[in-house]
């Protein structure tokens, strides 16, 4: 076992793995996506930014976002089996929904125009920084909180 989850790549030209076009699987990422989305909307509608600040709330989205992918992968991958639809409700759907890089460069880019590019360069390190020791957090606790209650 390595202490990384492994989440294989589905190759598409091998027909059984072509399950991953089924209708239950698109539709469950398309509801987990909504939910996701709608969650973060809710915490960058509490947490406005205003020009040239810190974009505290796609930090705290794309990093607690992070974590909640470190715990879910442990938990599906090593602690227990999960239906086939968990993965891509919750980590496709909801997490995928939930965490949004490309406003997080959106945001990078806004700061720098708003003439505050240290503060975006700070939020652009410690976005990333933030975001790794997050998912690793969350395996590690994940894995501690477990303990030999692996599958």
């Amino acid at each position: 076992m390595t202490d990384r989850p492994i989440d294989p790549d589905v190759d598409l030209h091998v027909p059984a793995q072509r399950a991953e076009l089924h209708w239950p699987v698109i539709a469950v990422i398309a509801a987990g996506g909504a939910l996701g989305a709608l969650a973060r909307h809710g915490l960058q509608t509490l947490l406005p930014t205003p020009p040239g600040g810190f974009p505290w709330s796609t930090f705290l989205v794309n990093v607690s976002g992070c974590l909640l992918i470190g715990v879910l992968m442990v938990v599906i991958t090593e602690v227990r089996t999960a239906h086939r639809l968990v993965r891509p409700f919750l980590g496709v759907g909801v997490l995928g929904g939930y965490t949004t890089f490309s406003t997080y460069v959106v945001d990078t880019q806004r700061t720098v125009a708003a003439g505050a590019p240290v503060t975006a360069l700070v939020y652009l390190a410690a976005t990333m920084a933030a975001a790794l020791l997050a998912v690793a957090s969350g395996m590690w606790l994940t894995r501690r909180v477990a303990g030999g209650r692996a599958r």
